[in-house]
């Protein structure tokens, strides 16, 4: 049966029926019950049943209106998406609008006519299952081609073509000069530890990778339970970040040239640019002071860059290496060289604020308010987060794998509340592990040779979660030892609560919904969002526009899992018709209104 005939609804009455159902909620709030007039010893009670439901009638009001304008759009626009055309396969909305290597981020909404879901490419395969397919990915997906491997230079020592249609990472061959492992132990010896296995207990946990390559170091980070972010700029003809997602490894889009990275101050425990072609000492240095920014306490900058620049124009001017103009740099900023060998450098930031104070009058002044949301801010010429409750160094922070009660109270989150929300979130996904099985479709294709898979402990490899709050869901992915890490996103409206999940060691980024996220197409297994879209309903972007991102960053037989609201999930499943997803709405049994949808996209083939 249609739309139009369950609900009346005609493209000429729905804004009349939209006026109608509007008062009608207006005059059930406004007129009381009874006609009886409260007495006064009732006054006190009738205003405090108004104010403690308010915030209640508020959201519920909120739904009512996402659900209406929803309806009202007509039966005609609820027709399925057209598929994209090939010149879309690796479309990256915000960035595409050049075709430089340094395309400038520039988000403008999608018009009417341009939305269509994005299709695979001729060759696209399901990536192999972890660990496996962290070292062989399938060629056909991704846009970096054979032959630009082939004229990389030094950098395919550590590439090799078993087929046509494969390409392996050996973590044995060159990340630079002797191997990646023996750089990683490098590193670890300038830092004084014993061995590159001890990078956890010496406080670093996060690192975040500038300009990654193709991936190997943040491999081999991952084998020590460090969590690496990638994050390289936008490449029109192939990509760092899209092929370290391909491997299943975190990594963003984005760059450092004009506008901060969307992560709040004293976000990383260490910053690493292994030859990531950036002039550290440009635009009176804003750009080291944006590692300095996002750097902990105690913190370490790695450089490695056997590139040399001459200062002056005489034919006999000294050439000053890049590592030496950022050491001149860093004494202004409270860095100290900590080691070197070959040309590899590493600075260790101060963990005492009160170095800046004893610095001289000439040096490069403290914020004065970086309490803001860094979401693509412009750069400022001033040293951030010395003020900040969370200055803790990095070796004194908690050494267990939880979260100490100080650093609750510095975020304040009360305790009992958190241990509740880890509670919640490791009950949801053993449910939802239970969910996540081909079986729950009667009609899901079976791929050519594949028995019945077990419920996906290696089909997913990645997940998003679009809402994480406090990064739970996270924590119950490790708690059950599941080979799977996160993306927790925290939505730039919401309660700011990434510091404690970049605290946690875990991988997040800051970012508004109503735009498209800074990733190539397919580069997620499992979206997951708890009641976003109930979020979304007070702001002024398109849900059909958010689906048709959500479909975009989702591999083919990838899944999503959407907690909401019954109404609100309801309207969910119609626009995961839209983009053709297979979609099941499931009751939670808890006696609330809350409802899961749980849907695959399909493998649309050519």
């Amino acid at each position: 049966m249609k739309l139009a005939s369950v609900f009346g609804l005609r493209p000429r009455i729905s804004g009349l029926l939209f006026l109608i159902l509007g008062v009608i909620a207006l005059i059930t709030i406004l007129v009381p019950n009874s006609d009886d007039s409260p007495s006064p010893t009732s006054t006190t009670r009738v205003t405090h049943n108004i104010f403690s439901n308010y915030g209640r009638i508020r959201e519920q009001a909120a739904i009512d209106y996402l659900d209406l304008r929803f309806f009202s759009l007509g039966v005609n626009r609820l027709k399925e998406f057209p598929l994209c055309g090939k010149e879309r396969e690796n479309y990256v909305p915000c960035y595409n609008v050049s075709e430089t290597i340094l395309a400038d981020r520039n988000c403008g909404s999608a018009r009417e006519e341009e939305r269509c879901v994005v299709r695979p490419p001729r060759d696209y395969k399901i990536p192999l299952r972890w660990p496996v397919g962290r070292d062989i990915v399938w060629s056909g997906n991704v846009k970096i081609t054979k032959d630009q491997f082939l004229s990389s230079g030094t950098m395919t020592k550590r590439l090799m073509l078993l087929e046509e249609n494969q390409i392996t990472f050996h973590s044995e061959d060159g990340l630079i000069f002797d191997g990646v492992k023996d750089y990683a132990f490098q590193i670890a010896e300038m830092i004084g530890l014993g061995s590159d296995t001890e990078f956890p207990q010496a406080g670093i946990r996060t690192v975040l990778d500038i300009g990654c390559g193709f991936g190997s170091f943040g491999a081999h980070l991952v084998s020590l339970n460090v969590m690496p972010i990638c994050i390289a700029e936008y490449e029109a003809s192939g990509s760092q970040v899209q092929l370290a997602l391909e491997r299943g490894l975190p990594a963003v889009i984005g760059n450092f040239f004009s506008k901060q990275l969307p992560y709040p101050a004293l976000s990383f425990d260490m910053v690493h640019c292994a030859q990531c072609g950036i002039t550290w000492d440009i635009k009176d240095s804003m750009l080291l002071l944006e590692v300095d920014r996002i750097l902990k306490p105690g913190g370490y900058f790695v450089l490695t860059s056997p590139t040399s620049k001459a200062h002056g124009n005489s034919p006999d001017a000294k050439k000053t290496s890049i590592s030496t103009r950022v050491d001149e740099l860093s004494k202004k900023i409270c860095w100290s060289l900590s080691g070197q060998q070959d040309e590899t450098f590493l600075w260790q930031k101060t963990a005492d604020p009160n170095c800046y104070s004893s610095r001289s009058q000439a040096s490069i002044p403290l914020c004065k308010d970086d309490n803001g949301v860094p979401y693509y801010q412009p750069l400022v010429p001033c040293i951030s987060g010395t003020k900040s409750k969370r200055w803790i160094p990095i070796q004194n922070r908690s050494k267990a794998s939880g979260t100490s009660l100080f650093e609750l109270e510095i975020h304040g989150i009360k305790p009992e509340e958190f241990d509740e929300d880890i509670q919640v979130w490791r009950s949801a996904l053993k449910n939802y592990w239970s969910l996540l099985t081909p079986l729950i479709f009667s009609d899901h294709p079976k791929r050519p040779g594949d028995e019945d898979p077990v419920p996906p402990f290696y089909m997913i490899r990645n997940a998003m979660d679009m809402n994480a709050r406090y990064g739970n869901l996270n924590h119950a992915f490790l708690n059950q030892g599941k080979s799977v890490w996160v993306m927790n996103v925290v939505p730039v409206k919401a309660r700011n609560t990434l510091p404690i999940i970049l605290d946690r060691g875990f991988a997040g980024v800051l970012h508004d919904w109503c735009e498209p996220f800074p990733t190539y197409p397919r580069t997620y297994d499992m979206l997951h969002a708890n009641e976003l879209l109930t979020h979304l309903s007070s702001e002024r972007c398109s849900l059909m526009d958010l689906f048709l991102e959500m479909d975009r960053i989702l591999r083919p037989e990838g899944w999503v899992v959407l907690s909401d609201k019954l109404g609100v999930i309801e309207m969910a499943r119609t626009l995961a018709a839209r983009v053709r997803w297979e979609a099941r709405v499931i009751d939670i049994q808890d006696g609330s209104d809350q409802r899961l949808l749980v849907c695959q996209k399909p493998f649309l083939k050519k």
